[in-house]
């Protein structure tokens, strides 16, 4: 079998080894019972200028991006939209959420909000640190 590096991946064969793996951890772990869960923020011309993505599956929330504009930050919307976030989750039969970030304003708002730290990887390039983050409901 050839092996070889190579710098990006078409989408069909992406995708193929997507469905491999699936198929994999179905069949290991049983279904996940994934859902998105999306919440888009719009600015005054209707286009996305933010908002949270992320996923429920195996009884928790994940939160994948959560971007605020600058503009917009300090009133309150990351908390409104984690929280809209969670209470999706929690009908969704959801015990927890988790979510990671390199932002050290993120990490204190996260903080505030309940999450605590599962893990930290500090060697980044730059000094930088990605933190994951987890709170139970």
């Amino acid at each position: 079998m050839e092996l070889k590096v190579t710098e990006g991946i078409a989408p069909l064969e992406e995708d193929a080894i997507l469905q491999l793996l699936r198929a994999f951890n179905i069949a290991t772990f049983g279904e996940s019972n994934r859902r998105e869960l999306t919440i888009p923020l719009y600015d005054d011309d209707g286009e996305i200028s933010g908002g949270l993505v992320g996923y429920t599956g195996r009884g928790w929330l994940y939160v994948s991006m959560l971007y605020i504009p600058e503009n917009l930050r300090g009133q309150g919307l990351a908390t409104r939209m984690l929280t809209m976030a969670e209470n999706e989750a929690r009908k969704r039969g959801c015990i927890g959420a988790y979510i990671d970030t390199m932002n050290p304003e993120a990490l204190g708002l996260y903080r505030k909000l309940g999450y605590t730290e599962i893990g930290k990887l500090d060697a980044l390039s730059g000094g930088h640190v990605v933190t994951w983050l987890a709170r139970r409901f």
